[in-house]
C-alpha cells in the first residue's frame, strides 16, 4: 500500500464515528436512543430470569449516566426502558410482575395510581422471543407505552413513572438487586 492510501485509510477510520451497543444474553441494545429529538444513553443492562429461565433483557436508557437509583427516580427528567424478551410470556405472568413491583416499592398507592396499572394491565399482550416492551417517560406528558413497536398509548404523570420504573430501581426490585444493578451500571 502506498503512503497515501495508508493515509486515506487513517483519515476514514479517524473520522467515522464506531457504532457501539450493549450486549447481555446474545441481546444487543444500542448505546443510544433519540427520544423526541433528545439523545438518550444507555445506563445499564440487566437478564431478568425466573428460576432458571432467562425472560428478558433489559436496558435503561437515561439523558446522562446515573447509578443511583433514587436519584433517578427523584428528577423528573426522561427515562425509557427497553424489555427484549427471549421467551415467550403470557400477558397475565407480565400483569403479575406489576403488581408486585407496585405493592412492593409503593405500598401506600393512591387509588389513582392503582387504576393506572390497571389501564397498563389492560394495554399487555402475550410476548414471544424477540418482542419488546418499551416505556418512554417524558415530563408534562407522560409514559410511553410500546408493546411489539406499537404505540399503546401514554400513561400517567411522574408518580405513574416513579411507581413503572421503581418496579426495576426502586428499594425492592422484582427481578432482584443484581437486575437492578446491571440497570444502574454497577
Amino acid at each position: 500500500m502506498t503512503r497515501h492510501a495508508l493515509l486515506g485509510l487513517f483519515l476514514v477510520f479517524l473520522f467515522v464515528t464506531p457504532i457501539v451497543a450493549g450486549t447481555l444474553a446474545g441481546v444487543t441494545l444500542p448505546d443510544t436512543l433519540d427520544v423526541n429529538g433528545q439523545q438518550m444513553v444507555l445506563n445499564g443492562l440487566a437478564l431478568r430470569k425466573k428460576v432458571i429461565f432467562k425472560v428478558y433483557v433489559a436496558g435503561l436508557y437515561l439523558p446522562a449516566k446515573e447509578n443511583n437509583g433514587e436519584k433517578i427516580l427523584a428528577a423528573d427528567g426522561p427515562r425509557c426502558t427497553v424489555m427484549h424478551f427471549v421467551r415467550s410470556v403470557d400477558a397475565g405472568k407480565i400483569n403479575e410482575a406489576w403488581f408486585d413491583g407496585l405493592k412492593a416499592n409503593t405500598p401506600d398507592h393512591s387509588p389513582e395510581l392503582k387504576k393506572q396499572f390497571d389501564t397498563l394491565a389492560s394495554l399487555m399482550e402475550d410476548l414471544k422471543n424477540g418482542e419488546k416492551l418499551v416505556f418512554t417517560y417524558r415530563p408534562g406528558v407522560g409514559t410511553e407505552v410500546k408493546i411489539k413497536g406499537k404505540i399503546k398509548g401514554t400513561l400517567g404523570d411522574k408518580v405513574f413513572a416513579d411507581a413503572l420504573f421503581s418496579c426495576w430501581i426502586g428499594k425492592k426490585p422484582g427481578p432482584g438487586e443484581k437486575f437492578k444493578k446491571g440497570l444502574l451500571g454497577l
